[in-house]
């Protein structure tokens, strides 16, 4: 515990208040770039607990900064607050129940990343001050990591070229040092515009812009068999022309994403997706217009970092859940499948265990599961500077992200001892990166070394900003 106990007097001073903000921000239905109110719990918490604050990181409103401390290296912690469309559920119950019917909600514990991150950072200034140790502790209150991309936005921007070591952590059904496994992901609108005519008086003079998409989405199915088994494309209409059927379609649009292992597979993945779109419009007589709208990297590992961490996550031992968090985790295992438990294990290399709906240990580095098939945007601070998360378990084995049952346990207790664990963890970590210059100088030299082998490159084009979206207020008049 020599690497932890420094920094726990310091969490459990700020524990209560951030039990407080992640409860606050819990069920606020706000999505990707418009999470104001969020933002603005978080920022009054930075202020009121004494950090420099900067509002509108990078541009962007719902993007906030505080530091703290003097000289010394820069170590960033990364929060986040997004919620996701549809998610709106009651807390603390095993049944699916909106809070408001359509509304969001946080199906990805993103009400506890933001807070526990912020935890750490408060702790971490109280202890900087009381030693007198040289360095400063950021906290980055990100937005719109749920496909907003809103961090390589930030990396684009520089906003983080003067940090030194980055950490985060993400809720879980497992508490594992991250494996740094993530697919590099681009989201690209193709809009087709055709002609509109009377279906039925002169279909032949119309050219029909949904003809399109149906065409692009048929090219982009017999080519599945002829990429990566690993890359992922998926897609949705945004506009499919109307709701006339009597009516040639002459305006559809369809958005894609397309995921690969790195930047180089998926750049290449999206030429192909490009060429099967002109295909498409040429087929129709229409005309295709592709807008990038985010793009995230693949996850770069960092070994030092990885190490470090595992070694505090050891030294804290599991997330100490009692009986009556068992319990409730119990009740939303049997919403479950079998296979959604099976699933949740093996995604980070264990097996499950019987009577096990709570998993209060630390998994061991060395197991490698099945990894993550998903993307994030934490991905491109990764690549700016040495970055490591951890995942802690704060809900049931066996919850699907991105669904009601893991919105239900966000505010349970044991999503609380997740969090505060979390903070822990990560405090403890950035404690270790301001006092020992060697682990530092290790975590910077493997990141320079993963850099020679293959340079960062923004996968967001220059020309593509951020779709903010407007204040609360200014939409409502």
């Amino acid at each position: 515990m020599k690497n932890v106990e420094p920094i726990l007097t310091h969490i459990d001073t700020h524990t209560p208040d951030l039990i407080e903000l992640s409860d606050t921000v819990w069920g606020m239905p706000e999505t990707l770039y418009a999470e104001y109110e969020s933002c603005a719990q978080h920022t009054a918490v930075l202020k009121a607990k004494g950090f420099t604050v900067t509002e509108e990181v990078a541009g962007i409103p719902t993007a906030v900064m505080g530091e703290a401390g003097e000289g010394g290296p820069v170590i960033a912690i990364l929060g986040e607050y997004d919620a996701l469309p549809g998610l709106s559920q009651v807390a603390n119950i095993a049944e699916p129940k909106p809070l408001t019917a359509g509304g969001a909600g946080h199906g990805c514990g993103h009400n506890l990343l933001g807070s526990a991150a912020l935890l750490a950072a408060c702790a971490l200034k109280d202890w900087l001050a009381e030693t007198g140790t040289p360095g400063r502790v950021r906290y980055y209150g990100c937005p719109a990591e749920e496909g907003g991309a809103a961090k390589a936005f930030m990396v684009r921007d520089g906003a983080f070229d003067d940090v030194d070591a980055a950490i985060t952590w993400h809720p879980a059904t497992h508490t594992k040092v991250d494996d740094a496994q993530s697919l590099a992901n681009t989201r690209i609108d193709f809009t087709f515009t055709g002609r509109s005519s009377h279906a039925a008086a002169a279909p032949h003079l119309g050219r029909s812009a949904l003809d399109a998409c149906e065409l692009m989405n048929v090219g982009i199915q017999y080519m599945r068999e002829h990429m990566p088994s690993s890359a992922r494309i998926h897609y949705a209409y945004l506009d499919a022309g109307g709701t006339a059927p009597n009516v040639v379609q002459g305006r559809a649009k369809i958005r894609y994403t397309v995921r690969a292992t790195d930047l180089p597979g998926m750049m290449a993945l999206i030429e192909r997706v490009k060429k099967v779109a002109e295909g498409a419009a040429l087929m129709t007589e229409t005309s295709v217009q592709p807008q990038v709208i985010s793009a995230v990297s693949n996850l770069l590992g960092n070994t030092p970092l990885e190490e470090a961490l595992q070694d505090v996550m050891d030294g804290l031992g599991g997330v100490a859940f009692d009986d009556a968090d068992r319990k409730y985790a119990a009740e939303i295992q049997a919403t479950l499948s079998e296979g959604d438990i099976l699933a949740s294990a093996r995604r980070f290399g264990v097996e499950p265990r019987e009577n096990e709906p709570l998993c209060d240990y630390v998994v061991p580095r060395d197991l490698k599961g099945d990894g993550m098939m998903g993307s994030t945007d934490v991905a491109d601070v990764s690549w700016a500077v040495p970055t490591v998360q951890a995942r802690v378990a704060t809900h049931a084995i066996g919850t699907p992200g991105h669904s009601w049952q893991i919105t239900a346990q966000g505010k349970a207790p044991a999503a609380h001892k997740g969090m505060t664990y979390a903070g822990a963890a990560m405090g403890a970590l950035a404690r270790k990166l301001f006092t020992d210059e060697v682990l530092l100088a290790r975590a910077k030299k493997d990141h320079q070394a993963r850099l020679t082998k293959q340079p960062y490159t923004c996968p967001i084009p220059t020309d593509v900003q951020p779709p903010l979206q407007p204040r609360p207020s200014a939409a409502a008049e």
